[in-house]
């Protein structure tokens, strides 16, 4: 009897001692998943940390474009006036004024704002050819162009994915890109505060935004062939609303892509002939 309980008892140790290294085994392979993918993570983080950082970087040098540009063609137009515009040009000019509503032409008080009204003008009419106008929106400062697109227009809720209507602006968009060497575009993708749904392929607006932006600047790489080194995608998150988001309309109006074009001066008065093939000449 004594030889049975002792066999028994030896039977029961050896099989606790079994499953406890079975656990073992299991936790450390947990263990080591859990290093493996803690490791990974750093590495995307890392990662997307550097991506941001040049893309940060390059919108920065893209700004301190913008201001340099500013101030050479402001001193263009202090120094010169209307003689560095070709008669051609002004006489272009002077046309498109004449078409546009009086009470906006009432608030040009310079030549500088004269020549803002004008590209405007001739620019959205070209773009905007079978999209809502109210979609688009488009301001020229300091003779860099700055165009907002509504983002029901370009793309679904929640989406980076470009919609066909969005096709024929970018087309437009393309021509005016490709007639000008010299010019840069910035793409930048703005969104409103809401958070992303839980569990969503998108981490955050950050995310969304820069997506958005890369979209259309592939699609004008891919499909209307813009050169690529002309090309900046940045994306802007919540950070730049143009209203409060405080209702659904102005949370309407702050989800939207702005696309900022900066062209030299030649190329600005050339673009007052509506037609951006001409500058191609």
């Amino acid at each position: 009897m004594k030889r049975v309980i002792t066999v028994t008892v030896l039977a029961a140790t050896m099989l606790t001692s079994c499953v406890s290294k079975k656990k073992y085994v299991a936790l450390e392979g947990e263990l080591n998943d859990t290093r493996s993918t803690l490791q990974k993570t750093r590495v995307e983080k890392e990662e997307i940390e550097d991506k941001y950082a040049r893309i940060e970087e390059r919108v920065a040098e893209y700004n301190a474009k913008i201001n340099s540009l500013r101030t050479e063609n402001d001193g263009m137009m202090e120094m010169n006036d209307l003689t560095v515009m070709s008669n051609n040009t002004k006489e272009k000019m002077r046309s498109t004024i004449a078409k546009m509503d009086p009470e906006k032409v009432k608030g040009a008080e310079t030549l500088e704002d004269s020549i803002n009204l004008a590209v405007s003008y001739n620019l959205k009419k070209n773009i905007t050819e079978g999209a809502d106008e109210d979609d688009i929106e488009i301001s020229v400062d300091e003779t860099v162009v700055m165009i907002n697109v509504s983002d029901k227009l370009l793309f679904g809720s929640g989406s980076y994915r470009v919609t066909k209507e969005a096709q024929p602006l970018l087309k437009k968009l393309a021509e005016v890109i490709n007639s000008e060497p010299a010019m840069e575009v910035m793409i930048e993708g703005h969104t409103d505060d809401r958070t992303m749904v839980k569990d969503s392929y998108l981490k955050d607006n950050w995310d969304l935004s820069v997506r958005r932006a890369t979209s259309i600047v592939r699609l004008l790489q891919d499909k209307y062939d813009v050169e690529p080194s002309k090309l900046i995608a940045a994306g802007r998150s919540s950070y730049q609303p143009l209203v409060e988001n405080t209702s659904k309309e102005n949370m309407a109006k702050n989800r939207r892509t702005r696309i900022v074009i900066i062209p030299n001066l030649d190329k600005f008065f050339a673009m007052l002939e509506g037609d951006a093939s001409v500058a191609k000449n």
